[in-house]
């Protein structure tokens, strides 16, 4: 079994992050596999790594102070997953919750514990910080991320919302999971 080591993420993991984010390593199950009939293919197809990886540095670079990127690294040191974390807002307005922002792996290492390593340092340093709940959005259909919250102890709340994707409504629902008490 490998093991993970999560860190803070630097400018220098933007372009692998951008791989995963996008399409994985090589193998095309990124973004572009995991949402395969859940956003438009057009929009999937037309991902740029490059410019992905310049918004993440830019991002990353213009994140507030309570806003959290990381990484996981197996144990040859290659990044394998991102994640983020930072305050909840609800239709604009901040609550006392935190949220899961991101989560993605490497499909290579998908099942292999990289992203159950990310949300539990999440879901510690927001407890630590006492954020009382942590809510997150997944997409309606990906079943495989939605079971990964439920066996992570988050559940779907009630929430849900739709965002556009090239003229498109994606549905997504919200989990939850308290961090207190």
């Amino acid at each position: 079994m490998t093991s993970f080591q999560v860190r803070e993420m630097t400018l220098a993991d933007c372009e692998r992050v951008a791989e995963i984010r996008v399409r994985g390593r090589g193998r095309g199950r990124g973004r572009q596999h995991a949402y395969r009939g859940l956003i438009p293919q057009a929009y999937l197809d037309g991902l740029s790594i490059a410019e992905h990886t310049e918004r993440r540095r830019a991002r990353l670079t213009a994140a507030p102070a309570d806003v959290t990127n990381m990484v996981a690294r197996d144990d040859a040191g290659t990044v394998v997953g991102w994640g983020r974390h930072g305050p909840y807002r609800d239709d604009g307005t901040r609550t006392a919750d935190a949220e899961l922002c991101a989560l993605y792996v490497d499909p290579r290492h998908l099942g292999c514990g990289a992203g159950r390593s990310l949300l539990g340092e999440s879901v510690r340093r927001c407890a630590a910080v006492r954020y009382p709940r942590m809510p997150l959005w997944v997409l309606r259909g990906n079943t495989r991320a939605r079971r990964f919250c439920e066996r992570a102890g988050f559940g779907a709340d009630g929430g849900e919302e739709a965002f556009e994707v090239a003229g498109i409504a994606v549905p997504e629902v919200r989990y939850a999971r308290a961090l207190t008490g």
